[in-house]
């Protein structure tokens, strides 16, 4: 009896890897002779728009009742060697551009947009900067604390006036000529902390110094001590008419502050 060539078919999709070719052949495991009598066996598949089909046949030996099954396995394509991908982009890009496509005026579009973003982010740097430095800055009181005016005619001569200047003390004396003549003839090296009188004034007549004594940053007391001058009662400080340390702890003079006169108005700005 001849061999009767039973033939089965079922076409099947699945996704393709990459590096499949675009056709392969393989054979379908086989299987003992009681359960699948087949004299030759084989599966073809080939790649169609990005998927994988396949076909399977088979031939059974004369006499055997045949089954029809399909073949749905998926074939194992990573062992085949393809040195071509079917599924890379072509070369050519023109297939992927919209019909209208205008290169130049897209590229200027993304260049206007660019600049405004860098200029929005600019705009949105300084405000953030500007909002930072004003919290932080001196407030308006503060500000109006940083200079202060004393009035030269409130202050008679011989005498001292005590101002408040950024919540510290500042003396002012309006000098006589003796104590003026005193304090240049004193000798730098009697001084702990040697320093002219010139040196320490703008103007012979007034004297402008920090109210603050150099040891502990107690306040002296005006015309009082050994020297005519400043006395620290707390620990025993002696300035002279100048400010200047000459006995006692503290090892500096009385700091001068930063000052200078309005002449118009006939006032020492302090600050």
């Amino acid at each position: 009896m001849a061999s009767k060539a039973v033939t089965s078919s079922r076409t099947w999709f699945t996704s393709a890897p990459l590096g499949a070719p675009k056709s392969f052949k393989g054979p379908i495991p086989s299987a003992s002779p009681a359960k699948a009598p087949l004299l030759s066996s084989s599966i073809r598949a080939s790649v169609i728009g990005g998927k994988v089909s396949a076909r399977t046949s088979f031939t059974a030996r004369p006499g055997s009742v045949v089954q029809q099954r399909f073949y749905a396995a998926r074939p194992s394509v990573s062992a085949i060697g393809a040195n071509e991908n079917p599924f890379a982009p072509p070369k050519d890009q023109e297939a992927y551009k919209a019909k209208d496509y205008d290169e130049n005026g897209s590229r200027t579009f993304a260049y206007f947009m660019m600049g405004t973003y860098s200029f929005i982010g600019a705009a949105a740097a300084k405000n953030l900067v500007t909002n930072y430095l004003v919290h932080f800055s001196a407030s308006a009181d503060v500000l109006a604390l940083a200079k202060v005016e004393v009035d030269m005619a409130s202050i008679p001569e011989g005498k001292n006036a005590v101002i408040k200047w950024r919540g510290k003390p500042v003396f002012v004396r309006h000098r006589t000529e003796d104590e003026i003549a005193e304090a240049n003839s004193v000798q730098m090296s009697e001084l702990r902390d040697p320093e002219t009188d010139a040196d320490r004034t703008k103007k012979p007549e007034w004297l402008v110094m920090m109210g603050v004594c150099t040891h502990l940053g107690c306040v002296p007391i005006g015309e009082a001590g050994e020297y005519g001058g400043w006395f620290c009662p707390c620990h025993g400080s002696h300035y002279d008419i100048s400010g200047r340390i000459r006995k006692g702890p503290a090892p500096l003079n009385l700091e001068i502050p930063q000052y200078d006169f309005n002449e118009g108005e006939g006032k020492i700005v302090i600050g």
